[in-house]
């Protein structure tokens, strides 16, 4: 058999670009941030994880640009080698002091930090205990990793229990969980979930690559319910709030001082190249001196979400700045898409296997720097289209 056979044979996206309805892989001309444009059609951006609004901020472009003027683009080596430098190490120190843990370690992306990570510390006769919404990061790095995966349902903390009860007391346990949930924009319950944890004697490691700038005053999902010493690992990327690319854990020095010398996706891999570095220091100096970012970043998602639910869409159980819209059907969750698309609105659409069937949805998320008037257009967008498609 041809192992390229399965290649000819999908035709899935082709069909849907061949119907003018692919939403994926688009080609921006430009992007302003909260404004993109495609082909000389402008829409505001409402499907970006520039929740800060930061990609724009003038420090943050100058610390990128000064970089790389100083040090050229690229460090041409792994963290192992060659390829850590000094400003690695500050990232290092500020993100640890941030998050409120000993130590802290970059990794050159978000992905490669939950590869890295939870696989280093999954040994043979373990089991790493999964959220089923989690990221799909973390469950290549569990998978990654020789022990064996446990999963619970969604948020569920009596499954949670009977998982962790089912495991040998001979066991390591690590439970991963994302603190603000990508697709839904819902938090995990982190005072009902670390109790249990701890009550079997294990480890939890949460996912702030959605929370860390939108949570907690912008120090993530422990933080936001006060329990930062009580998680044992804390990850974020910057490819969200901090505006650049790459990610870190952060936790008790030997722990993370046992991942710097076993992750294999942080050993075999080139570091963050400077001017990555130099954006996401910026970044979380501006997190620092203009709190109030992560204040209006808030009100903007509120604003959104109070505007959908009076229009009689169904947000779920979102309280953050990602908020989705459940449509429950594929094909009117396209229409939706193009429609909202071609009235200058861009938006996520995210169907079944992604999610489970009925829960197709349109992925939509906010930023800092949306002006009132960006916000009260789309809402005038999404209500026309609603009517339209019998949504609301």
């Amino acid at each position: 058999m041809d192992i390229f056979e399965k290649c000819h044979n999908y035709t899935e996206a082709k069909d849907a670009m061949a119907q003018g309805i692919y939403p994926y892989f688009i080609p921006l001309t430009d992007n302003e941030g909260t404004e993109v444009v495609f082909k000389g059609h402008r829409l505001i951006m409402c499907g970006s994880n520039n929740y800060l609004g930061l990609t724009t901020h003038p420090k943050v472009r100058e610390a990128a640009i000064d970089a790389i003027k100083k040090y050229g683009t690229s460090c041409t080596g792994s963290r192992f080698l060659n390829g850590t430098l000094e400003m690695h190490e500050q990232l290092e120190a500020e993100l640890a002091d941030w998050v409120g843990k000993e130590a802290a370690l970059v990794f050159s992306t978000g992905m490669q930090t939950n590869l890295g990570t939870v696989s280093a510390l999954i040994s043979r006769d373990d089991r790493v205990i999964l959220d089923k919404d989690d990221h799909a990061s973390i469950v290549d790095g569990a998978r990654l990793g020789y022990g064996k995966i446990e999963r619970y349902n969604h948020n569920d903390i009596d499954h949670l229990e009977r998982v962790l009860a089912s495991i040998p007391d001979t066991a390591g346990k690590l439970v991963v969980v994302d603190g603000l949930f990508s697709m839904e924009g819902d938090l995990a319950d982190l005072p009902k979930i670390v109790p249990q944890v701890k009550r079997f004697g294990g480890r939890i490691m949460v996912d702030d690559a959605h929370g860390m700038g939108v949570t907690g005053m912008g120090r993530g999902t422990a933080a936001h319910y006060g329990m930062t010493k009580d998680v044992d690992l804390i990850m974020s990327t910057f490819s969200k709030s901090f505006a650049s690319l790459g990610g870190f854990i952060a936790g008790d020095e030997p722990v993370v001082h046992y991942i710097k010398h076993h992750a294999r996706a942080l050993i075999f891999s080139a570091s963050a190249p400077p001017a990555n570095i130099a954006a996401a220091l910026a970044a979380l100096d501006v997190m620092r001196s203009e709190p109030e970012r992560v204040q209006r970043l808030n009100d903007n998602a509120d604003k959104m979400r109070d505007g959908f639910q009076a229009m009689g869409y169904n947000t779920g159980a979102s309280v953050t700045p990602i908020i989705p819209i459940f449509i429950g059907d594929n094909e009117k969750t396209f229409m939706a898409w193009k429609m909202l698309f071609d009235a200058g609105v861009f938006v996520n659409p995210v169907i079944s296997p992604a999610v489970q069937p009925g829960h197709q949805l349109l992925r939509t998320s906010y930023m800092a720097t949306h002006t009132d008037e960006q916000l009260e257009h789309v809402l005038e967008i999404f209500q026309q289209v609603g009517k339209q498609l019998d949504l609301i």
